[in-house]
């Protein structure tokens, strides 16, 4: 409700009616409420005994290997009971896959993705699934996706292996299957794609059409 001119019993002259004042308190009452309920819901697990058990080195994908990143990269959480997980985010190290590690596991980097595949198509699990890695360069993107890192540059195409493909693909597969993520291009994009985002990768040289079918093909 906007403001109008009121008379008689709600008085003269230009002004809020008492009607609009009752309403506004209600949706502010109403989205104070909801936004009390999202807070809550995502800080219930922090209670004693209610956050998922956890092992150390146990990792969320089966064919991975387990090297954790730095804590200073990533933010404890319990997803998908606090943040739902609705997007995979594709990325490309622009370096080595030992780079990659290294990098992920220094506290001073500030970001880290949740997996990083080599170009042999070896899986390194570096957060857990359940944590928000800092990785997409927005908030809202890292709270609810997971991040796979490729190893390579972007301008050069030959450093996307066949196997390579198959290994992200069987990954991102499992994971859109873990938490019912449509295997579509809405839900698994590139890191470019992101809002905000000012990165390239995965660039040009990244096969989608070829990705996509083989997550399709091992979803199946």
């Amino acid at each position: 409700m906007g403001t109008k001119g009121t008379t008689g019993a709600e008085g003269s002259g230009t002004g809020i009616s008492r009607r609009s004042v009752l309403i506004g308190g209600v949706v502010t009452a109403a989205g104070t409420a909801v936004l009390a309920r999202d807070q809550l819901k995502r800080a219930w697990w922090r209670l004693p005994g209610v956050e998922k058990p956890r092992k150390p080195g146990e990792v969320d994908y089966a064919r991975a290997r387990w090297t954790p990143a730095s804590p200073s990269n990533w933010r404890r959480a319990d997803r998908p009971d606090d943040y739902d997980i609705d997007r995979v985010v594709i990325h490309v190290t622009q370096g080595s896959f030992q780079s990659a590690v290294r990098v992920f596991q220094d506290p001073r980097h500030g970001a880290a993705a949740h997996y990083v595949v080599r170009e042999d198509g070896h899986v390194e699990q570096m957060i857990r699934e359940l944590d928000v890695a800092f990785h997409a360069g927005n908030r809202s993107y890292n709270e609810r996706s997971v991040g796979i890192e490729h190893e390579g540059f972007v301008d050069r195409p030959q450093d996307f292996t066949a196997a390579m493909y198959a290994a992200s693909a069987r990954l991102t597969a499992a994971i859109c299957g873990r938490y019912g993520i449509p295997v579509d291009r809405k839900h698994i994009i590139g890191h470019a794609e992101v809002p905000g985002a000012d990165h390239t990768d995965p660039g040009k040289g990244w096969d989608w059409d070829r990705y996509m079918r083989l997550v399709r093909a091992a979803r199946r």
